[in-house]
Protein backbone atom coordinates (compact mmCIF):
# COMPACT_ATOMS: atom_id res chain seq x y z
CA UNK A 1 0.00 0.00 0.00
CA UNK A 2 1.21 3.33 -0.48
CA UNK A 3 3.17 5.34 2.53
CA UNK A 4 1.32 8.00 3.35
CA UNK A 5 4.39 9.56 6.34
CA UNK A 6 7.62 8.79 5.91
CA UNK A 7 10.29 9.67 9.15
CA UNK A 8 13.72 9.55 7.83
CA UNK A 9 16.22 9.49 10.47
CA UNK A 10 14.92 12.68 12.37
CA UNK A 11 16.94 13.70 15.56
CA UNK A 12 16.22 16.47 17.92
CA UNK A 13 17.55 17.66 21.25
CA UNK A 14 17.25 20.25 23.90
CA UNK A 15 20.92 20.27 25.27
CA UNK A 16 21.61 17.49 26.50
CA UNK A 17 18.21 16.17 26.28
CA UNK A 18 17.75 14.17 23.28
CA UNK A 19 13.81 13.67 22.56
CA UNK A 20 14.10 12.12 18.72
CA UNK A 21 17.52 9.58 18.69
CA UNK A 22 17.91 8.82 14.45
CA UNK A 23 13.92 7.87 14.64
CA UNK A 24 12.66 5.90 11.68
CA UNK A 25 9.79 4.18 10.43
CA UNK A 26 6.80 4.35 7.80
CA UNK A 27 3.27 4.22 7.63
CA UNK A 28 0.65 2.71 5.24
CA UNK A 29 -1.94 4.53 4.37
CA UNK A 30 -5.38 3.49 6.04
CA UNK A 31 -3.24 2.13 9.12
CA UNK A 32 -3.63 2.69 12.95
CA UNK A 33 -0.50 2.96 14.56
CA UNK A 34 -0.34 2.98 18.22
CA UNK A 35 2.72 4.76 20.45
CA UNK A 36 3.92 3.68 23.99
CA UNK A 37 6.71 4.48 26.06
CA UNK A 38 7.52 5.66 29.64
CA UNK A 39 7.15 9.54 30.58
CA UNK A 40 9.62 11.32 28.78
CA UNK A 41 10.35 8.96 26.21
CA UNK A 42 10.20 11.39 23.66
CA UNK A 43 6.30 10.63 21.94
CA UNK A 44 5.03 13.97 22.34
CA UNK A 45 8.20 15.20 20.92
CA UNK A 46 7.47 12.73 17.81
CA UNK A 47 4.14 14.56 17.56
CA UNK A 48 5.40 18.33 17.42
CA UNK A 49 8.29 17.12 15.11
CA UNK A 50 5.26 15.72 12.89
CA UNK A 51 3.19 18.53 13.05
CA UNK A 52 5.49 21.38 12.65
CA UNK A 53 5.05 22.79 16.16
CA UNK A 54 8.59 21.59 16.46
CA UNK A 55 11.36 21.35 13.94
CA UNK A 56 13.63 18.69 13.60
CA UNK A 57 17.68 18.95 13.89
CA UNK A 58 18.28 16.72 11.45
CA UNK A 59 16.52 13.97 9.09
CA UNK A 60 13.45 14.31 6.94
CA UNK A 61 10.03 13.77 7.34
CA UNK A 62 7.68 13.14 3.88
CA UNK A 63 3.60 13.39 3.64
CA UNK A 64 2.46 11.74 0.98
CA UNK A 65 5.60 11.17 -0.78
CA UNK A 66 6.05 15.34 -0.32
CA UNK A 67 9.27 16.62 2.07
CA UNK A 68 7.11 18.71 4.60
CA UNK A 69 10.04 19.06 6.47
CA UNK A 70 10.39 22.57 6.53
CA UNK A 71 6.49 23.59 6.31
CA UNK A 72 4.87 25.45 8.74
CA UNK A 73 2.72 23.69 11.08
CA UNK A 74 -0.08 25.24 9.39
CA UNK A 75 1.03 24.51 5.96
CA UNK A 76 0.90 20.94 7.48
CA UNK A 77 -2.36 20.85 8.39
CA UNK A 78 -3.65 22.32 5.42
CA UNK A 79 -2.08 19.58 3.64
CA UNK A 80 -3.99 16.49 6.08
CA UNK A 81 -1.77 16.35 8.95
CA UNK A 82 -4.40 17.15 11.82
CA UNK A 83 -3.77 16.57 15.62
CA UNK A 84 -5.75 16.40 19.12
CA UNK A 85 -4.05 17.60 22.25
CA UNK A 86 -3.43 15.48 26.02
CA UNK A 87 -5.09 18.11 27.31
CA UNK A 88 -7.92 19.60 25.85
CA UNK A 89 -7.95 23.37 24.61
CA UNK A 90 -11.07 24.32 22.98
CA UNK A 91 -12.06 28.02 22.81
CA UNK A 92 -14.59 27.42 25.89
CA UNK A 93 -16.70 29.94 25.45
CA UNK A 94 -17.47 29.27 21.99
CA UNK A 95 -19.97 26.37 21.75
CA UNK A 96 -19.14 23.12 19.79
CA UNK A 97 -20.18 24.09 16.75
CA UNK A 98 -18.62 27.48 17.17
CA UNK A 99 -15.27 25.67 18.03
CA UNK A 100 -15.80 22.95 15.16
CA UNK A 101 -16.52 26.46 12.99
CA UNK A 102 -12.88 27.91 13.39
CA UNK A 103 -11.29 24.22 12.40
CA UNK A 104 -13.13 24.36 9.19
CA UNK A 105 -12.20 27.62 7.98
CA UNK A 106 -8.95 28.50 9.20
CA UNK A 107 -7.02 25.25 8.80
CA UNK A 108 -9.22 23.26 6.50
CA UNK A 109 -9.90 26.84 4.30
CA UNK A 110 -13.66 25.87 3.84
CA UNK A 111 -16.35 28.74 3.88
CA UNK A 112 -20.25 29.25 3.94
CA UNK A 113 -22.72 26.31 3.79
CA UNK A 114 -19.67 24.28 2.55
CA UNK A 115 -18.14 24.33 6.20
CA UNK A 116 -21.46 24.15 7.98
CA UNK A 117 -21.98 21.17 6.59
CA UNK A 118 -18.72 19.58 7.21
CA UNK A 119 -19.04 21.09 11.02
CA UNK A 120 -22.51 19.23 11.19
CA UNK A 121 -21.51 15.79 9.53
CA UNK A 122 -17.88 15.61 12.06
CA UNK A 123 -20.36 17.00 15.51
CA UNK A 124 -22.67 14.23 14.66
CA UNK A 125 -19.90 11.57 14.08
CA UNK A 126 -17.99 12.36 17.32
CA UNK A 127 -21.22 11.76 19.43
CA UNK A 128 -22.00 15.69 20.24
CA UNK A 129 -24.95 16.96 18.00
CA UNK A 130 -26.90 16.92 21.68
CA UNK A 131 -24.22 19.40 22.54
CA UNK A 132 -23.62 21.31 19.38
CA UNK A 133 -24.70 25.05 20.73
CA UNK A 134 -22.98 24.14 24.31
CA UNK A 135 -20.15 26.50 25.51
CA UNK A 136 -16.87 24.08 25.31
CA UNK A 137 -16.35 25.25 28.90
CA UNK A 138 -19.56 23.31 30.69
CA UNK A 139 -18.71 20.00 28.66
CA UNK A 140 -17.96 16.60 30.64
CA UNK A 141 -13.78 15.61 30.12
CA UNK A 142 -15.35 12.61 27.55
CA UNK A 143 -17.53 15.78 25.95
CA UNK A 144 -13.80 17.71 25.72
CA UNK A 145 -11.97 14.72 24.67
CA UNK A 146 -15.05 14.29 21.75
CA UNK A 147 -14.42 18.29 20.69
CA UNK A 148 -10.72 18.00 20.44
CA UNK A 149 -11.57 14.48 18.17
CA UNK A 150 -14.09 17.17 16.17
CA UNK A 151 -11.97 20.01 15.63
CA UNK A 152 -9.32 17.95 14.24
CA UNK A 153 -11.50 16.34 11.57
CA UNK A 154 -13.18 19.65 10.55
CA UNK A 155 -9.72 19.68 8.72
CA UNK A 156 -10.07 17.16 6.30
CA UNK A 157 -7.23 15.28 7.81
CA UNK A 158 -5.57 12.36 6.21
CA UNK A 159 -3.49 11.44 9.25
CA UNK A 160 -4.64 12.15 12.21
CA UNK A 161 -2.78 12.12 15.32
CA UNK A 162 -4.28 11.32 18.83
CA UNK A 163 -2.08 12.45 21.91
CA UNK A 164 -3.20 10.55 25.03
CA UNK A 165 -7.45 11.09 24.40
CA UNK A 166 -8.28 8.37 26.54
CA UNK A 167 -5.97 9.32 29.70
CA UNK A 168 -8.40 10.07 32.49
CA UNK A 169 -11.84 8.99 31.44
CA UNK A 170 -13.79 6.26 33.17
CA UNK A 171 -13.83 2.05 31.64
CA UNK A 172 -17.00 2.94 30.08
CA UNK A 173 -16.06 6.50 29.03
CA UNK A 174 -13.15 4.81 27.18
CA UNK A 175 -14.79 2.45 25.63
CA UNK A 176 -17.62 4.89 23.90
CA UNK A 177 -14.30 6.73 22.97
CA UNK A 178 -12.47 3.83 21.13
CA UNK A 179 -15.43 2.84 19.19
CA UNK A 180 -15.88 6.61 17.85
CA UNK A 181 -12.06 6.18 16.99
CA UNK A 182 -13.02 2.87 15.42
CA UNK A 183 -15.48 4.57 13.77
CA UNK A 184 -13.07 7.11 12.75
CA UNK A 185 -10.56 4.94 11.31
CA UNK A 186 -12.95 3.03 9.33
CA UNK A 187 -13.71 5.77 7.11
CA UNK A 188 -9.97 5.48 5.28
CA UNK A 189 -8.14 8.32 7.95
CA UNK A 190 -4.59 7.45 9.09
CA UNK A 191 -4.24 7.27 12.49
CA UNK A 192 -1.00 7.38 15.25
CA UNK A 193 -2.23 7.31 18.73
CA UNK A 194 -0.02 7.97 21.79
CA UNK A 195 -1.34 6.29 24.98
CA UNK A 196 -0.96 5.30 28.19
CA UNK A 197 -4.46 3.19 28.41
CA UNK A 198 -2.55 -0.15 26.69
CA UNK A 199 -6.25 -1.71 26.15
CA UNK A 200 -7.55 1.42 23.91
CA UNK A 201 -4.52 1.07 21.81
CA UNK A 202 -4.68 -2.52 21.65
CA UNK A 203 -8.40 -2.50 20.80
CA UNK A 204 -8.07 -0.30 17.76
CA UNK A 205 -4.32 -0.50 16.50
CA UNK A 206 -2.59 -2.23 13.56
CA UNK A 207 0.80 -1.61 14.24
CA UNK A 208 2.87 -0.70 17.57
CA UNK A 209 5.90 1.16 18.06
CA UNK A 210 7.97 1.55 21.46
CA UNK A 211 10.08 4.62 21.86
CA UNK A 212 12.43 5.33 24.80
CA UNK A 213 14.83 8.31 25.40
CA UNK A 214 13.97 9.36 21.93
CA UNK A 215 14.83 6.10 20.03
CA UNK A 216 12.19 3.68 18.73
CA UNK A 217 12.88 0.35 20.42
CA UNK A 218 10.58 -1.85 18.80
CA UNK A 219 8.05 -1.89 16.15
CA UNK A 220 5.34 -4.30 15.12
CA UNK A 221 2.48 -6.95 16.15
CA UNK A 222 1.11 -4.72 19.04
CA UNK A 223 0.51 -8.13 21.05
CA UNK A 224 3.84 -9.49 20.63
CA UNK A 225 5.18 -5.95 21.01
CA UNK A 226 3.72 -5.64 24.69
CA UNK A 227 4.93 -9.48 25.86
CA UNK A 228 8.27 -9.01 24.92
CA UNK A 229 11.06 -8.64 27.04
CA UNK A 230 12.10 -5.69 26.09
CA UNK A 231 9.12 -3.99 26.14
CA UNK A 232 7.60 -5.23 30.04
CA UNK A 233 11.46 -4.20 31.21
CA UNK A 234 11.25 -0.60 30.07
CA UNK A 235 7.80 0.19 29.37
CA UNK A 236 6.49 -1.28 32.10
CA UNK A 237 9.29 -1.14 34.35
CA UNK A 238 9.62 -4.96 35.16
CA UNK A 239 12.77 -6.87 36.10
CA UNK A 240 12.38 -9.53 33.97
CA UNK A 241 15.14 -11.80 35.97
CA UNK A 242 14.12 -10.08 39.67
Amino acid sequence: MPKILRIAGINKAFGAVIVADNVAFDLEEGTALGVVGPNGAGKTSLFNLITGTLRVDSGEIYFLGSEITKLSAAKRCRQGVARSFQVPQPFVGLTVFENAMIAATHSAGLSGQQAEERCLEVIAQTGLMSKVNVQAGKLTLLDRKRLELTRALCTNPELLLLDEIAGGLTDAECTSLIQTIKDIHATGVSIIWIEHVVHALLAVVDRLIVIDFGRLIADGDPKTIMESREVQEIYLGIDIDA
